[in-house]
């Protein structure tokens, strides 16, 4: 029975790889005379968050069904580097890198240092995904993960209009958010929380619960709600370093 319900979990990472890939297509259409690129940013955005769903089930579907394997968490990865890390990478280059060009060498040959700055992104989720690979605490992350990563680039678009973008804000986020990928801060798992604390009556209850929110706010609203949860996370791995710094440095203070 565990062989024949591998194809469950299986499926669910390909349409991950599938989504990640319809979304990096959906940005190359974007150019400087289509006056419609926003809307392209704007789908593409939308495929990388819709992706996050399908990486968020193949885990479950394959727990619930106790078809785990080694193919499968090897395609999860490689689905993921995909979503998470080329796509989002590509995305900001079309959207705000794509300018970013200087004379280097005095040609008159204009370099597009844009497209270095874009693959930091790749870079980084490649290297996360393969520590995690190799090993990995089953109780948190080491880094950022790379799924929530690539939503809050994905969320760029999705939030803010092409033409509000503000590089001075934007590119550092890009880049800060690809660093935290390969730090060493812990970051809870949110799904371990919630196995090991919610029934699934609650669970039902909460996704209620968001449904209903997010109907009231609007689409428009609702994004800037997806951020706040995700600038909760990230900040929560922070703060919790910067505890865990303060008790390493200073040891007496805990016992006082």
């Amino acid at each position: 029975m565990k062989l024949k319900l591998n194809w469950v979990p299986n499926a669910l990472s390909l349409g991950n790889l599938t989504l990640g890939f319809v979304s990096i297509l959906i940005a190359s259409e974007a150019t400087n005379s289509n006056p419609n690129s926003s809307q392209v940013f704007l789908l593409s955005g939308i495929f990388i968050i819709l992706a996050a769903l399908f990486d968020g089930f193949d885990g479950m579907a394959a727990r619930a069904l106790n078809a785990t394997s080694d193919l499968g968490a090897e395609l999860d990865t490689l689905a993921d580097l995909t979503t998470f890390g080329i796509a989002p990478g590509y995305l900001t280059y079309k959207m705000i890198l794509e300018n970013f060009k200087f004379d280097f060498f005095g040609t008159g040959e204009l370099f597009p240092y844009g497209m270095l700055v874009a693959s930091i992104f790749p870079i980084c989720a490649a290297y996360r995904l393969a520590r995690f690979t190799v090993s990995h605490d089953p109780s948190s992350f080491t880094g950022l993960p790379s799924p929530i990563a690539g939503v809050i680039v994905g969320l760029f678009p999705v939030a803010f209009p092409a033409n509000t973008f503000s590089t001075f804000f934007t590119i550092p986020a890009f880049v800060i958010v690809a660093l935290l990928m390969v730090s060493t801060i812990r970051y809870s798992k949110p799904q371990v929380a919630i196995r090991g604390k919610f029934t699934r009556g609650r669970i039902l209850i909460i996704l209620i619960g968001f449904g209903v929110l997010f109907f009231f706010l609007g689409l428009r609203k609702a994004p800037f709600v997806m951020y706040g949860l995700l600038v909760f996370y990230v900040s929560s791995g922070i703060i919790s370093l910067i505890i865990q710094f303060i008790q390493d440095f200073f040891p007496d203070a805990e016992e006082k």
